[in-house]
């Protein structure tokens, strides 16, 4: 996985421990999976943002707080930081929608990728 999974993962476990929860009340609040969360936090899966957004709202942080290191700050795209800020002070049904627009697009990337994949094999 990449480096930022690798943060996203940390920063989610951090949070967890410090906030004194179980793994089991997170997805029970949340409505992740258990097995999902725990490869989440395990960095073996890249969560989406929606799945980010559950996991925010249950620990009351904002999404940046899981792409939160200085080194990977370096390395990220300051202006898709900004939008999510401002994404971040929509309306709740305002954020759902775009969250849903933001997950249908890498739904079609990964398919995308799969498929060419499959045509050069």
């Amino acid at each position: 996985m990449s480096r930022t999974v690798d943060v996203i993962a940390k920063n989610i476990k951090r949070i967890r421990e410090v906030k004194n929860l179980s793994q089991k009340e997170i997805c029970t609040d949340s409505g992740v999976p258990q097995g999902q969360y725990s490869r989440i936090e395990n960095g073996k899966v890249e969560p989406s943002i929606s799945t980010l957004e559950k996991l925010a709202k249950v620990f009351g942080v904002s999404i940046g707080e899981f792409f939160n290191d200085n080194d990977l700050q370096k390395e990220l795209n300051l202006p898709l930081l900004e939008k999510i800020k401002l994404i971040d002070l929509l309306p709740e049904d305002e954020q759902q929608a775009l969250l849903k627009m933001i997950d249908l697009a890498i739904s079609n990337k990964r398919m995308k990728d799969n498929l060419q994949q499959i045509i050069t094999q």
